[in-house]
């Protein structure tokens, strides 16, 4: 049986604005990735790019899988060592970010460096989801969250060829 590509984006956007992201946030983080390259860029046109992202089912598997596993370790059901591994977000381990690739992955390379840039400086809403408060874990989230905007971003300067490669004085 395959799942319907709809059902699937509702549950994807649901547990997205259950982790408390929003479109906003994430049209933020685009914008972020995109001020300096296109001149005419908007909030909107970055939420809009988010909206065409989260379209793709590619994307819905990423993020029903990264949450599912962040929830449950929030609820300390993985096994052990994966356990602490996991709601510990462990600097060596890198699966958290190959899942993240997967949505990258969907706009071309130009999304490979937005997503390197963006999980390094770790602005807006991934700031947050990178605190570790004992509680929340976004092991998996945080980096899905920053693909979908560099994916996004991406998006957008595929959209703009002339206007994406040079930056803005």
């Amino acid at each position: 049986m395959v799942i319907e590509t709809k059902s699937l984006e509702e549950k994807a956007r649901e547990l997205l604005f259950s982790r408390g992201v929003t479109m906003k946030d994430m049209g933020e983080l685009v914008f972020f990735l995109q001020k300096d390259y296109i001149e005419d860029i908007t909030l909107e046109k970055c939420i809009e790019s988010v909206d065409a992202v989260l379209t793709k089912r590619e994307v819905h598997n990423t993020i029903i899988t990264g949450i599912q596993l962040d929830i449950l370790a929030e609820k300390g059901e993985m096994i052990a060592p994966l356990q602490e591994i996991v709601a510990e977000d462990e600097g060596l381990y890198g699966i958290d970010e190959i899942l993240a690739l997967s949505i990258v992955n969907v706009y071309g390379s130009i999304g490979f460096t937005n997503y390197g840039y963006i999980d390094k400086v770790k602005p807006g809403i991934l700031k947050k989801l990178n605190e570790h408060n004992g509680k929340d874990v976004h092991t998996f989230l945080d980096d899905i969250v920053g693909a979908i905007a560099a994916a996004a971003a991406s998006r957008l300067a595929h959209a703009t060829p002339g206007k994406s490669h040079t930056i803005l004085q």
